[in-house]
């Protein structure tokens, strides 16, 4: 689907990072794990970016979570930064298939803009009555309200800096019905699956989505 959105909502999840809510254009249908693309002309000069998405459902809006390096933000970067309710933003999508579900247990594996789905993931998991674990890799968390909101509804939450293995053996239970997700860059995805197979996971079997 290609379609003009609008902003509905914008606010700061974190640190140089924001949550954008959109309408969504009727007959829009997206699941939590999938991703659109979002592009603006500037300056006489097109932009584009792929983002995925950070809420649990598409209804009456979608939201995605946008990260923003004042010192290496581009012009589409700071554009989005400075969105407001009634603006609009070109958006095309959804995209992936690596998206939830209805699994009866979600393990997401996030680093760094991952925490978008997997708070999403993690979210509609319980929001279905299925089991949820995140394991979230950042220096600099954003999302916190959301991810101390998934621990208080039962789901099981860690947040770290250093190395995964510990955190992702004690949740990926190789339960029937489990399934795996990894969202983040290169790097993260790169460690996130050395972690899946010392917990003897199911790496073939994992849904990831490598942001480059």
């Amino acid at each position: 689907m290609d379609a003009t959105v609008t902003v509905t909502a914008a606010e700061s999840v974190g640190s140089d990072t924001i949550a954008i809510e959109f309408d969504a254009p009727d007959g829009f249908a997206a699941e939590p794990g999938q991703f659109v693309k979002l592009s603006a002309t500037l300056d006489g000069e097109g932009y584009a970016r792929f983002y995925t998405l950070s809420s649990p459902r598409v209804e009456d809006t979608f939201e995605v979570t946008v990260g923003i390096d004042d010192e290496e933000a581009g012009p589409f970067s700071k554009f989005l930064a400075d969105l407001g309710e009634g603006d609009e933003v070109e958006m095309s999508g959804p995209y992936g298939s690596d998206h939830y579900e209805g699994e009866s247990r979600v393990v997401v594996l996030a680093g760094g803009p991952g925490v978008g789905p997997a708070v999403a993931i993690a979210e509609r998991a319980l929001d279905d009555g299925n089991e949820a674990a995140v394991v979230y890799k950042d220096d600099d968390p954003a999302h916190e309200e959301r991810l101390s909101a998934l621990e208080d509804d039962g789901a099981t939450v860690v947040v770290t800096d250093g190395d995964l293995t510990d955190a992702v053996a004690d949740a990926v239970t190789g339960a029937e019905g489990e399934q795996v997700f990894v969202y983040g860059f290169a790097a993260f995805v790169d460690e996130a699956v050395e972690a899946i197979e010392d917990a003897d996971g199911d790496v073939d079997g994992a849904k990831i989505e490598n942001f480059g």
